[in-house]
C-alpha cells in the first residue's frame, strides 16, 4: 500500500528511545494545574523486531469521549499489542486535563481545532503541537477514535479524507459497519497529518460520557483487523467471523426538527429506511400535538439524537445512503 520505506527502527520520543522488539511506556509532562500538581499525557510504544509500518492510536483528543478511551484500554489490558512487525503508539488520552473535567474542551478551546498548535500558546494549543512534534512525526498512518457529541450517538462508522487514496483502502482494511469520505476541518488534527502526507481514518461509535458495547467492540475488532492485514501481528486475538463488508455511504444528510418539543425515536441506530417511513415524533409536553419525523430518503441511520428535549432546527437523525 505504501510506497515508501517504514520507520520503525528505532522510534525516539522525547529523547527516549524504543528499539526493535522493545516496549516501553513514556509519560509527557504537559502542564501543572494551579495547585501545582504535574499533569502528564501516557503514550505507550510497542516496537516489532521486523521492520514494518509505524501506527498511531490515539483516544480521547475530546476528553468526554469515553468509548475511544476505553477501545484502547480494553486493547491495552487484553495484551493485544504483541507486535512482531512496525510498530505501535498508543495514546490513551489526548486531552487528559478536558478528560479531568468530563469536557470535549479544555480550559474552554477544542484540541482538535488548535492544529498545528504552538509552543506558547494556549493548553490545547500547547497539546496539539506537542503531538505533531513528538508523536505525529514519527508515524506512517494512524486511527483516530472518536464519539458522537452532546446526546448524539454514532452508529460505528469510519470516515476518511475523500482525496486520500490510501485513507479509503484503511476504511475497508478497518470494516466499520459504514465508512464515507468526510471533509477536512481547519485546524483539525487529521487535516494537518494529511497536510504532512500521513493518512488518519477516524472511527465514531456510540456517544460522549457513555460507553456502547457495540461501538467498543467494533472499534476493536477493526484495529486487529489493520494489525493483521500488515502482519504486524501474527494471529487475530479475536475470533473474527465478520464477512460482511462496510456499507460505504455516498451521500449524508442530517434530519432537523421542525419544531420544538418531546422527541420520540421509532427506529434503531444503523436500522435501513425508506423514503418517507416515519422515524420518530416531535410531542409538545402536554400532549395535544405531534408532528412526525419522516425519511426524506432511502438509507441507513447513522447517528440518532438520544436527548428527548429538542428546540427547532435541533439534529435529530443523521442518515447516509
Amino acid at each position: 500500500m505504501f510506497e515508501k520505506d517504514f520507520r520503525n527502527e528505532p522510534v525516539e520520543l522525547r529523547g527516549e528511545k524504543v528499539g526493535l522488539g522493545e516496549s516501553k511506556l513514556i509519560k509527557f509532562a504537559i502542564d501543572r494545574l494551579p495547585t501545582g500538581t504535574l499533569i502528564e499525557i501516557p503514550v505507550y510504544v510497542f516496537n516489532g523486531k521486523e521492520k514494518g509500518p509505524t501506527v498511531l492510536l490515539q483516544g480521547g483528543l475530546h476528553g468526554d469521549e469515553t468509548n475511544s478511551i476505553e477501545i484502547i484500554r480494553r486493547m491495552l489490558e487484553n495484551k493485544y499489542f504483541k507486535i512482531k512487525r512496525g510498530c505501535v503508539i498508543v495514546v490513551p488520552v489526548l486531552s487528559v486535563f478536558g478528560f479531568l473535567h468530563f469536557s470535549r474542551d479544555v480550559h474552554g478551546k477544542d484540541v482538535n481545532r488548535s492544529f498545528p498548535g504552538t509552543k506558547t500558546g494556549s493548553l490545547a494549543s500547547r497539546i496539539a503541537y506537542f503531538h505533531m512534534r513528538e508523536i505525529v512525526e514519527n508515524i506512517d498512518f494512524g486511527i483516530d477514535f472518536h464519539t458522537g457529541g452532546a446526546q448524539r450517538s454514532n452508529y460505528p462508522q469510519i470516515r476518511y479524507t475523500d482525496e486520500s487514496v490510501v485513507g479509503e483502502k484503511l476504511a475497508n482494511i478497518f470494516n466499520a459497519p459504514f465508512n464515507f469520505p468526510s471533509k477536512l476541518i481547519q485546524k483539525s488534527f487529521r487535516k494537518e497529518a494529511h497536510k504532512n502526507n500521513i493518512p488518519i481514518i477516524v472511527y465514531e461509535g456510540g456517544e460522549a460520557l457513555r460507553f456502547d458495547e457495540l461501538a467498543i467492540e467494533e472499534g476493536i475488532k477493526g484495529t486487529l483487523r489493520v494489525l493483521k492485514h500488515f502482519r504486524m501481528i501474527v494471529k487475530n486475538p479475536l475470533k473474527d467471523s465478520k464477512k460482511t463488508k462496510s456499507i460505504n455511504l455516498t451521500k449524508r444528510r442530517w434530519i432537523r426538527a421542525k419544531t420544538a418539543g418531546l422527541f420520540n425515536a421509532f427506529v434503531h441506530n444503523g436500522t435501513k429506511v425508506t423514503k418517507g417511513q416515519v422515524l420518530g415524533d416531535i410531542t409538545d409536553t402536554y400532549g395535544e400535538t405531534s408532528v412526525k419525523v419522516k425519511a426524506p430518503m432511502d438509507g441507513y441511520i447513522i447517528a440518532i439524537n438520544n436527548f428527548p428535549i429538542i428546540n427547532r432546527g435541533d439534529a435529530i437523525f443523521h442518515i447516509g445512503e
